[in-house]
């Protein structure tokens, strides 16, 4: 059987593979230690692979972070972001958004982290390509919806609708975050390991927090 001709810009699938492993690698090590900690000799060594192996696939270090955020950050922001209508209830869409990010980081358990490390924090080398990478049009729908609710009488006028997002994502991905990080460490005395630990109790504590805040519910409903 004749092997076939290799084409420009259609690697191989073994070709495909070691850019993945590559790929995965590098979001690994920017996550747990940092995208300015981390060399392509760094990456080349975890993976097992030359650093001239990393340089042809990736000319440089700067266009290995961006194939990160675009093959992989990406999907996270689109899984999150994609079901987004308008049309929706805003509470069904705040709490879609909750289940969304608990479960798409039991694919990308690196993410949290990543997020923590490189957006939110000084200095983070990915806030401005996150930023960039953001459906902004669907952030307006989220927060027209909420306006809209306010207005019917729906949701607390005392909100703000462009901060619920934000809300929501430190609600969630904060924890998240230090789950990974302390998931082999002591505690601070005053929390709970397996509420932290348990994405089941956290995805049930964060719905709580959010359609009912401090107040006790009318209604036995939250495990929405």
């Amino acid at each position: 059987m004749t092997k076939p001709v290799p084409t420009r810009g259609r690697p191989f699938a073994s070709d495909q593979d070691k850019r993945e492993k590559l790929l995965d690698t590098a979001t690994l090590l920017f996550s747990s230690q940092g995208i300015s900690a981390t060399t392509v000799a760094a990456v080349a060594r975890q993976a097992g692979v030359t650093p001239a192996m990393v340089h042809y696939y990736f000319k440089n270090r700067d266009q290995l972070i961006e194939a990160v955020v675009d093959e992989r950050v990406s999907l996270f922001i689109h899984s999150i972001w994609d079901p987004i209508t308008g049309d929706q209830p805003p509470q069904e869409m705040i709490l879609g958004i909750v289940d969304r990010m608990i479960s798409t980081t039991e694919k990308m358990p690196w993410m949290p982290a990543l997020w923590v490390r490189e957006v939110l924090s000084d200095g983070g080398q990915l806030r401005e390509r996150m930023v960039r990478r953001v459906p902004f049009g669907k952030v307006a729908l989220f927060a027209e919806s909420i306006a809209r609710s306010q207005k019917a009488g729906d949701i607390n006028p005392a909100l703000e609708p462009s901060l619920i997002f934000v809300s929501v994502i430190g609600l969630t991905m904060l924890p998240l975050a230090m789950a990974r990080t302390l998931k082999d460490k002591p505690l601070l005395p005053i929390m709970h390991k397996v509420a932290l630990m348990d994405k089941g109790v956290l995805a049930r504590h964060i719905k709580s927090l959010l359609l009912h805040g401090l107040a006790a519910p009318d209604t036995a409903d939250t495990n929405e």
